[in-house]
């Protein structure tokens, strides 16, 4: 008999006697169910629940005396505790490093954001595997891990749907991952990815981000509880709110209507009152004053107070309306019954306010840095919020949100842009809820506190790496203890050049040479000037005193240096713009010339498709049609406010580029007939100079091109919305067609040359 036949008559033997019950097995014997595991889950561990916001100033909430009303984040602090000295890094990515992994972030390569990744010691933007994540350790230890909305932390380069994969939320220890990749999205059209493949927003009237966030936390909980109700939980929720572009639904915009009529200058001084009256501030904190560089509302015309009025009344609209959202996950944790048992540690923000958008702030984004005229700002007022905005508000706004400290976001060197609202919650584990802490704590200490609640001592090893120590240390002694001595005595950091290093009450700090926005280069980072303040003695970093102890201001310095040399990196002395080429990271399409495209149902990452910005290039797309009223999207990039595409409307081959506020460039030839066509777009750059010119030429089987010349072009960035190919994907270049905007035609391999 063949092998073969012997197997398959064993086989059909075990299932007939299996189907024969067990004593057709064995005389008399009795068959034990399947064991499962052994618990690994320490006892009593807590579910645990981390929120970061984005964007978001120490005076922004109503919770550290701020304009804005956050009833539901009230509610956290009156049962739980408000920390007034914790501190992020001063941008997006080096935090959300930081609190992942609970080390430094120039230890784990994160010395700048994902877009700006060098190849340095400690900014590689490369997340080690020597230093696994809250997520890896608790699942480790029997926990679901999940994780919902902005990511940040993967390389760029390896976000396409190649990968690798391994540092992705779901590689670096997640069980479950909805959110989106990059540092931005719109609320609106948003660009989504569901474990490690792009996903479609859900189809529904009035879609917004915030909600449907909040709506797969939910879902994600009560399928955890359904099936395995013991088991604890850790859910990473970092919304991306209130990160550009500040967007909000049309309602909650109405709420704030007039609210910031008195502009920053009063709103500052109304904050600081609200902060000392509620203990949030000491009672002798100095309030700083306004930088040089930001007007004085007075200055503003009429015409540019609305504009900048509206503009907060965006932002604080969409950071009131996460709170609602946050308000509908706390109600579903307490229906389900796991409220009491659950860890919350609210972190109100990944950096200080972004003032990125500079004096006026604008209403197109800040990445291309587009001439925006105060009479374009002023015509958009009807849509701010809406699904045709990408805005983001004054710098005034951003000190006023960062009160009572000087800067904001970037600024590594002050309050401003390092210190955020902290709650912690959990409850039957705190001594007299609602109280104020003041331990000098640090993004790193979320891990260890984490930790320490669920009763895991941190692994030496994971998947078989070798583990670095943690650099952070656990808040949990302070819960129940309001004198606690502080633990993280001494922390440096670093941000673009601006410096500080802390250690027992003082901060030696760089001084800021320029602002992002004021012309001139910036000098060498050497060359920085450095100040000293005594915070022990003034809260809000008001007084330099360097003069009074020139040599605490030099062994802190020295501290700096020492810090630097072990976390493994020097002060990088490179522009921003320098670091943000393409070229410095390596993607896929780095080298290439030549490109083939099919048509997908899903987006295409942005870093997956050529760079074809400030550059001659053409496209072929073979299509064909049934008559001569075919429509649709052949292939297109980003969309409002930047964006281009190839489309079919009515049978006429159109090319379209947006980029605001300039008007919207249209080249159309045809129309097609029944048939088989080649339509051939083709773009020469006037120059390689960022954002110059270009003459478009648009054919349809090498017959005459209908050409036009367009004045400006996008000089840095699309959106980062995704490709997409056979439709359109994110959000839609023009009102004239609605998404997704299938093409109804067959299509032949997309061709993209690079000349």
């Amino acid at each position: 008999m063949k092998p073969r036949g012997l197997r398959a008559m064993i086989c059909a033997g075990a299932m007939v006697a299996m189907l024969a019950g067990p004593g057709a097995m064995a005389q008399g014997a009795q068959i034990a169910p399947i064991a499962a595991p052994a618990p690994v889950v320490p006892k009593g561990a807590p579910n645990v629940l981390v929120v970061l916001n984005d964007d978001v100033g120490f005076g922004a909430a109503s919770t550290f005396g701020g304009p804005i009303p956050t009833p539901a984040y009230d509610a956290l602090a009156a049962q739980g505790l408000r920390y007034n000295r914790f501190h992020t890094t001063a941008m997006c990515s080096p935090t959300r490093a930081a609190l992942l992994t609970g080390r430094n972030p120039h230890h784990v390569q994160m010395g700048g954001i994902t877009n700006l990744s060098i190849n340095a010691p400690g900014y590689t933007g490369i997340l080690p595997k020597s230093a696994a994540s809250i997520g890896r350790v608790l699942q480790m230890n029997g926990y679901s891990t999940a994780w919902f909305g902005k990511n940040h932390v993967t390389p760029e380069w390896e976000s396409t749907p190649v990968g690798s994969f391994d540092r992705w939320p779901t590689g670096l220890g997640f069980d479950y991952f909805y959110g989106f990749m990059n540092g931005a999205s719109s609320q609106w059209n948003p660009d989504l990815t569901e474990n490690t493949v792009p996903v479609e927003a859900p189809q529904q009237p009035g879609y917004i981000l915030d909600r449907d966030l909040a709506d797969h936390l939910i879902d994600w909980m009560h399928r955890h509880i359904e099936v395995a109700p013991d088991k604890p939980f850790f859910a990473y929720w970092a919304p991306g709110t209130a990160h550009e572009p500040h967007q909000a639904p049309a309602d909650w915009i109405a709420r704030f209507r007039g609210r910031f009529d008195q502009g920053w200058d009063a709103m500052r001084e109304e904050t600081f009152a609200r902060q000392k009256a509620m203990g949030i501030v000491p009672q002798d904190a100095v309030l700083t004053p306004r930088p040089a560089g930001i007007p004085a509302w007075s200055s503003l015309s009429p015409q540019e107070q609305a504009v900048a009025a509206r503009l907060m009344e965006v932002h604080a609209a969409q950071r009131a309306y996460f709170d609602a959202q946050f308000a509908r996950v706390v109600a579903a944790l307490k229906e389900a019954g796991q409220w009491d048992n659950t860890l919350v540690l609210y972190i109100d923000g990944d950096n200080g306010a972004s003032a990125e958008a500079g004096p006026n702030g604008t209403t197109v984004g800040l990445l291309n840095h587009v001439a925006e005229p105060a009479s374009y700002r002023a015509s958009r007022l009807a849509e701010m919020g809406g699904p045709w905005s990408s805005e983001n508000y004054p710098a005034g706004w951003a000190w006023a949100m960062d009160t009572p400290f000087q800067y904001f976001k970037q600024m590594a060197s002050h309050l401003g842009g390092i210190r955020d609202g902290l709650v912690i919650s959990w409850p039957g584990h705190i001594a007299q809820p609602g109280g104020v802490r003041s331990q000098f704590g640090y993004v790193t200490d979320i891990a260890p506190t984490i930790y320490e609640a669920a009763g895991i001592t941190p692994p030496a090893q994971v998947d078989g790496v070798k583990q670095m120590g943690l650099d952070g240390v656990s808040l949990l002694a302070s819960l129940g203890d309001a004198q606690a001595p502080t633990r993280h005595r001494q922390q440096y950091f670093e941000m673009l050049g601006n410096r500080a290093f802390y250690r027992d009450g003082w901060l030696a700090s760089t001084l800021p040479p320029k602002l992002a926005w004021e012309p001139g280069a910036v000098p060498p980072v050497k060359d920085w000037g450095w100040a000293l303040y005594d915070l022990d003695h003034d809260f809000s970093q008001s007084k330099d005193v360097a003069a009074q102890h020139p040599a605490i201001l030099r062994d802190l310095k020295k501290g700096f240096d020492a810090e630097a040399r072990r976390n493994g990196f020097a002060v990088l002395d490179v522009p921003m713009m320098a670091r943000a080429q393409e070229t410095m990271r390596p993607y896929w399409a780095n080298g290439r010339s030549h490109f083939t495209y099919w048509r997908s149902e899903r987006a295409l990452s942005d870093e997956a498709f050529p760079v074809i910005r400030n550059r001659s290039w053409s496209m072929q797309v073979p299509v064909d049609v049934a008559d001569d009223r075919a429509s649709g999207t052949l292939t297109a990039q980003g969309g409002f406010p930047f964006g281009w595409g190839l489309y079919v409307f009515d049978g006429v081959p159109t090319f379209l580029y947006r980029c605001e506020p300039l008007p919207l460039v249209r080249v159309s030839a045809g129309p097609l007939t029944a048939g088989h066509h080649v339509i051939t777009l083709e773009i020469r750059a006037d120059s390689a100079a960022p954002g110059a010119g270009a003459k478009v030429r648009l054919s349809i089987d090498g017959g005459a091109a209908s050409e036009t010349h367009m004045p400006a072009t996008v000089p840095n960035f699309f959106g980062q919305e995704g490709v997409g190919l056979g439709r359109d994907v994110g959000t839609p270049i023009s009102a004239e067609y609605t998404m997704p905007f299938r093409f109804d035609g067959a299509m032949g391999p997309i061709t993209i040359d690079l000349k």
